[in-house]
Protein backbone atom coordinates (compact mmCIF):
# COMPACT_ATOMS: atom_id res chain seq x y z
CA UNK A 1 0.00 0.00 0.00
CA UNK A 2 1.44 3.39 -1.00
CA UNK A 3 1.72 5.92 1.85
CA UNK A 4 1.05 9.55 0.94
CA UNK A 5 3.35 12.11 2.69
CA UNK A 6 1.91 15.28 1.20
CA UNK A 7 0.46 16.61 4.51
CA UNK A 8 3.95 16.54 6.06
CA UNK A 9 5.47 18.13 2.96
CA UNK A 10 2.79 20.77 3.00
CA UNK A 11 3.55 21.54 6.64
CA UNK A 12 7.25 21.93 5.89
CA UNK A 13 6.53 24.13 2.88
CA UNK A 14 4.22 26.31 4.96
CA UNK A 15 6.89 26.69 7.62
CA UNK A 16 9.48 27.68 5.05
CA UNK A 17 7.17 30.26 3.49
CA UNK A 18 6.45 31.68 6.92
CA UNK A 19 10.18 31.96 7.60
CA UNK A 20 10.76 33.76 4.30
CA UNK A 21 7.91 36.14 5.08
CA UNK A 22 9.37 36.82 8.54
CA UNK A 23 12.82 37.57 7.12
CA UNK A 24 11.31 39.88 4.48
CA UNK A 25 9.22 41.62 7.10
CA UNK A 26 12.26 42.18 9.31
CA UNK A 27 14.21 43.51 6.35
CA UNK A 28 11.37 45.89 5.51
CA UNK A 29 11.18 47.00 9.14
CA UNK A 30 14.93 47.53 9.23
CA UNK A 31 14.93 49.68 6.10
CA UNK A 32 11.89 51.69 7.17
CA UNK A 33 13.42 52.30 10.61
CA UNK A 34 15.98 54.64 9.04
CA UNK A 35 13.72 56.94 7.08
CA UNK A 36 14.57 60.63 7.06
CA UNK A 37 14.19 62.15 10.54
CA UNK A 38 12.06 65.21 11.20
CA UNK A 39 15.11 67.07 12.51
CA UNK A 40 18.90 67.05 12.29
CA UNK A 41 20.80 64.10 13.75
CA UNK A 42 24.54 63.66 14.32
CA UNK A 43 26.18 60.24 14.67
CA UNK A 44 29.73 59.90 16.00
CA UNK A 45 31.51 56.96 14.37
CA UNK A 46 34.60 55.15 15.65
CA UNK A 47 37.38 55.39 13.07
CA UNK A 48 40.20 54.37 15.40
CA UNK A 49 43.05 56.34 16.93
CA UNK A 50 46.62 57.44 16.25
CA UNK A 51 49.53 56.77 18.53
CA UNK A 52 51.62 59.94 18.60
CA UNK A 53 55.27 59.08 19.06
CA UNK A 54 56.50 62.67 19.29
CA UNK A 55 54.28 65.42 20.75
CA UNK A 56 56.97 67.93 19.75
CA UNK A 57 55.34 67.85 16.31
CA UNK A 58 52.61 69.90 18.01
CA UNK A 59 55.03 72.11 19.98
CA UNK A 60 54.10 70.16 23.11
CA UNK A 61 56.03 68.21 25.75
CA UNK A 62 54.90 64.90 27.16
CA UNK A 63 54.43 66.44 30.59
CA UNK A 64 52.02 68.99 29.08
CA UNK A 65 49.54 66.48 27.63
CA UNK A 66 47.22 63.98 29.29
CA UNK A 67 47.69 61.31 26.63
CA UNK A 68 49.74 60.84 23.49
CA UNK A 69 46.78 59.23 21.69
CA UNK A 70 44.68 61.08 19.16
CA UNK A 71 41.17 59.94 18.28
CA UNK A 72 40.10 59.51 14.66
CA UNK A 73 36.45 60.43 14.51
CA UNK A 74 34.13 60.26 11.53
CA UNK A 75 30.71 61.90 11.60
CA UNK A 76 27.43 61.11 9.89
CA UNK A 77 24.99 64.00 9.56
CA UNK A 78 21.41 62.96 8.83
CA UNK A 79 19.12 65.76 7.71
CA UNK A 80 15.53 65.54 6.42
CA UNK A 81 16.86 66.54 2.98
CA UNK A 82 19.78 64.12 2.84
CA UNK A 83 22.85 62.62 4.45
CA UNK A 84 26.38 64.04 4.74
CA UNK A 85 29.51 62.22 5.86
CA UNK A 86 32.27 64.34 7.38
CA UNK A 87 35.80 62.88 7.41
CA UNK A 88 36.29 59.21 6.61
CA UNK A 89 39.10 57.75 8.69
CA UNK A 90 42.82 56.97 8.67
CA UNK A 91 42.88 53.44 7.22
CA UNK A 92 40.75 52.23 4.30
CA UNK A 93 38.35 49.41 5.18
CA UNK A 94 39.95 47.39 2.38
CA UNK A 95 43.33 47.32 4.14
CA UNK A 96 42.39 45.62 7.39
CA UNK A 97 39.96 43.09 8.81
CA UNK A 98 37.99 43.58 12.06
CA UNK A 99 38.43 40.73 14.57
CA UNK A 100 36.24 41.86 17.45
CA UNK A 101 39.36 43.08 19.24
CA UNK A 102 41.59 46.09 18.71
CA UNK A 103 43.78 45.70 15.62
CA UNK A 104 46.92 47.86 15.48
CA UNK A 105 47.53 48.69 11.83
CA UNK A 106 51.04 49.85 10.91
CA UNK A 107 50.62 52.46 8.20
CA UNK A 108 53.39 53.62 5.87
CA UNK A 109 52.79 56.96 4.15
CA UNK A 110 54.11 57.87 0.69
CA UNK A 111 56.53 60.42 2.19
CA UNK A 112 58.18 57.75 4.37
CA UNK A 113 56.41 58.54 7.62
CA UNK A 114 54.80 55.68 9.56
CA UNK A 115 51.91 55.56 12.01
CA UNK A 116 50.42 52.95 14.33
CA UNK A 117 46.63 53.07 14.09
CA UNK A 118 44.52 51.09 16.61
CA UNK A 119 41.22 50.08 14.99
CA UNK A 120 38.14 48.26 16.19
CA UNK A 121 35.34 48.71 13.65
CA UNK A 122 35.26 49.43 9.93
CA UNK A 123 33.51 52.55 8.71
CA UNK A 124 31.41 50.61 6.21
CA UNK A 125 30.13 48.24 8.88
CA UNK A 126 29.01 51.12 11.09
CA UNK A 127 27.25 52.90 8.25
CA UNK A 128 25.46 49.74 7.15
CA UNK A 129 24.25 49.06 10.69
CA UNK A 130 22.75 52.55 10.79
CA UNK A 131 21.01 51.95 7.48
CA UNK A 132 23.17 54.43 5.56
CA UNK A 133 25.67 52.54 3.39
CA UNK A 134 27.78 54.65 1.00
CA UNK A 135 25.09 54.37 -1.71
CA UNK A 136 22.72 56.39 0.51
CA UNK A 137 25.18 59.19 1.32
CA UNK A 138 24.24 62.34 -0.62
CA UNK A 139 27.29 64.44 0.29
CA UNK A 140 30.88 63.88 1.33
CA UNK A 141 32.93 66.69 2.86
CA UNK A 142 36.45 66.44 4.24
CA UNK A 143 37.86 68.88 6.73
CA UNK A 144 41.13 68.64 4.77
CA UNK A 145 43.36 66.37 2.72
CA UNK A 146 45.59 64.66 5.33
CA UNK A 147 45.58 60.86 5.26
CA UNK A 148 43.74 60.46 8.58
CA UNK A 149 40.66 62.20 7.17
CA UNK A 150 40.49 60.73 3.64
CA UNK A 151 41.05 56.97 4.00
CA UNK A 152 37.65 55.77 2.79
CA UNK A 153 36.86 58.63 0.42
CA UNK A 154 36.77 56.34 -2.62
CA UNK A 155 33.72 54.60 -1.15
CA UNK A 156 31.76 57.82 -1.72
CA UNK A 157 32.64 58.53 -5.35
CA UNK A 158 28.92 58.42 -6.19
CA UNK A 159 28.16 61.12 -3.62
CA UNK A 160 28.52 64.85 -4.24
CA UNK A 161 31.85 66.17 -2.99
CA UNK A 162 31.81 69.54 -1.18
CA UNK A 163 35.27 71.08 -1.43
CA UNK A 164 37.10 74.34 -2.06
CA UNK A 165 39.02 74.80 -5.30
CA UNK A 166 42.32 75.52 -3.54
CA UNK A 167 42.07 72.29 -1.55
CA UNK A 168 41.09 70.20 -4.55
CA UNK A 169 43.97 71.62 -6.58
CA UNK A 170 46.44 70.72 -3.82
CA UNK A 171 45.06 67.19 -3.50
CA UNK A 172 45.63 66.41 -7.16
CA UNK A 173 48.89 68.32 -7.59
CA UNK A 174 52.13 66.57 -8.56
CA UNK A 175 53.73 65.91 -6.20
CA UNK A 176 50.90 65.64 -3.69
CA UNK A 177 51.25 67.41 -0.32
CA UNK A 178 52.95 65.58 2.54
CA UNK A 179 51.03 63.31 4.92
CA UNK A 180 48.53 62.49 2.19
CA UNK A 181 47.51 59.25 0.50
CA UNK A 182 46.20 60.29 -2.92
CA UNK A 183 45.21 56.72 -3.72
CA UNK A 184 42.55 56.85 -1.00
CA UNK A 185 40.69 59.73 -2.63
CA UNK A 186 41.59 59.25 -6.30
CA UNK A 187 37.99 58.40 -7.31
CA UNK A 188 36.77 61.79 -6.08
CA UNK A 189 38.54 63.40 -9.03
CA UNK A 190 35.65 62.39 -11.30
CA UNK A 191 32.90 62.63 -8.70
CA UNK A 192 30.09 65.16 -8.90
CA UNK A 193 31.57 68.18 -7.15
CA UNK A 194 30.36 71.44 -5.68
CA UNK A 195 33.21 73.94 -5.41
CA UNK A 196 32.58 76.11 -2.37
CA UNK A 197 33.31 79.77 -3.07
CA UNK A 198 31.99 81.41 0.11
CA UNK A 199 33.37 81.47 3.66
CA UNK A 200 30.20 79.72 4.84
CA UNK A 201 28.31 77.14 2.82
CA UNK A 202 24.78 76.19 3.87
CA UNK A 203 24.56 72.53 2.88
CA UNK A 204 20.80 71.97 3.14
CA UNK A 205 19.56 75.56 2.81
CA UNK A 206 18.18 75.97 6.34
CA UNK A 207 21.33 77.11 8.20
CA UNK A 208 21.47 73.91 10.27
CA UNK A 209 24.55 72.40 8.57
CA UNK A 210 27.18 74.96 7.59
CA UNK A 211 30.71 74.37 6.29
CA UNK A 212 33.03 77.15 7.48
CA UNK A 213 36.26 78.16 5.77
CA UNK A 214 39.13 77.81 8.28
CA UNK A 215 42.41 77.90 6.32
CA UNK A 216 45.91 77.51 7.66
CA UNK A 217 46.36 73.85 8.49
CA UNK A 218 45.87 73.24 4.77
CA UNK A 219 44.98 75.87 2.15
CA UNK A 220 41.32 74.86 2.00
CA UNK A 221 40.83 73.52 5.53
CA UNK A 222 37.23 73.75 6.73
CA UNK A 223 35.08 73.11 9.80
CA UNK A 224 31.48 71.95 10.20
CA UNK A 225 28.84 73.82 12.19
CA UNK A 226 25.74 71.89 13.26
CA UNK A 227 22.77 73.61 14.85
CA UNK A 228 21.16 70.74 16.74
CA UNK A 229 17.71 71.27 18.23
CA UNK A 230 18.38 69.73 21.67
CA UNK A 231 22.17 69.56 21.88
CA UNK A 232 22.66 73.12 20.67
CA UNK A 233 25.25 74.42 18.19
CA UNK A 234 28.33 72.23 17.74
CA UNK A 235 31.42 73.13 15.72
CA UNK A 236 33.53 70.20 14.51
CA UNK A 237 37.14 71.37 14.52
CA UNK A 238 38.75 69.50 11.68
CA UNK A 239 42.43 69.96 12.58
CA UNK A 240 42.28 73.53 13.82
CA UNK A 241 43.49 71.84 17.00
CA UNK A 242 44.63 68.28 17.72
CA UNK A 243 45.29 68.38 21.47
CA UNK A 244 43.26 70.69 23.73
CA UNK A 245 46.59 71.93 25.10
CA UNK A 246 47.33 73.52 21.73
CA UNK A 247 44.42 75.82 22.41
CA UNK A 248 45.21 76.42 26.07
CA UNK A 249 48.93 77.05 25.51
CA UNK A 250 48.72 78.66 22.05
CA UNK A 251 50.88 76.01 20.39
CA UNK A 252 50.92 75.04 16.72
CA UNK A 253 51.81 71.88 14.80
CA UNK A 254 55.12 72.20 13.01
CA UNK A 255 53.52 70.98 9.76
CA UNK A 256 50.96 73.78 9.23
CA UNK A 257 50.58 74.90 5.64
CA UNK A 258 50.48 78.52 6.87
CA UNK A 259 51.01 79.01 10.60
CA UNK A 260 50.16 82.72 10.53
CA UNK A 261 46.91 81.96 8.74
CA UNK A 262 46.10 79.30 11.34
CA UNK A 263 46.68 81.88 14.05
CA UNK A 264 44.23 84.27 12.39
CA UNK A 265 41.69 81.49 11.88
CA UNK A 266 41.89 80.45 15.52
CA UNK A 267 41.20 84.02 16.61
CA UNK A 268 38.21 84.27 14.26
CA UNK A 269 36.83 80.97 15.51
CA UNK A 270 37.24 81.99 19.15
CA UNK A 271 35.22 85.13 18.43
CA UNK A 272 32.61 83.04 16.62
CA UNK A 273 32.31 80.65 19.57
CA UNK A 274 31.86 83.53 22.00
CA UNK A 275 29.24 85.17 19.79
CA UNK A 276 27.19 82.02 19.17
CA UNK A 277 27.76 79.92 22.28
CA UNK A 278 28.66 76.96 20.07
CA UNK A 279 30.59 74.06 21.57
CA UNK A 280 33.92 73.25 19.93
CA UNK A 281 34.48 69.53 19.47
CA UNK A 282 38.18 68.93 18.88
CA UNK A 283 37.98 65.89 16.65
CA UNK A 284 41.37 64.45 17.65
CA UNK A 285 40.89 65.02 21.41
CA UNK A 286 41.15 61.40 22.58
CA UNK A 287 39.73 61.97 26.06
CA UNK A 288 36.85 64.21 24.98
CA UNK A 289 35.96 61.95 22.06
CA UNK A 290 35.89 58.96 24.41
CA UNK A 291 33.11 60.65 26.37
CA UNK A 292 30.89 61.22 23.33
CA UNK A 293 28.05 58.78 22.73
CA UNK A 294 28.79 56.65 19.70
CA UNK A 295 26.49 55.34 17.01
CA UNK A 296 23.86 53.95 17.00
CA UNK A 297 23.14 56.65 19.60
CA UNK A 298 22.89 60.13 18.12
CA UNK A 299 22.81 63.81 19.00
CA UNK A 300 19.81 65.86 17.92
Amino acid sequence: MKVQHWPRAFTILTALLALVFLVDARADASSSAFTAPDSLRLYVLDCGAIHVADPARYELRRDEIDTSELSVACFLVVHPKGVLIWDVGAVPDSEWQPTGKTVVHHLSLPDGQTRDIPLMRSLGEQLTELGYPPSKIKYIALSHYHYDHTANANLFADSTWLVRQVERDAMFATPAPGTTRPDTYARLKNAKTILIETDQYDVFGDDSVVIKFAPGHTPGHQMLLLRLRNTGPVLLSGDLYHFPQERALNRFPVFEFDKDQTRRTRLEIDNFLKATGASLWIQHDFIANGKLQKAPASYD
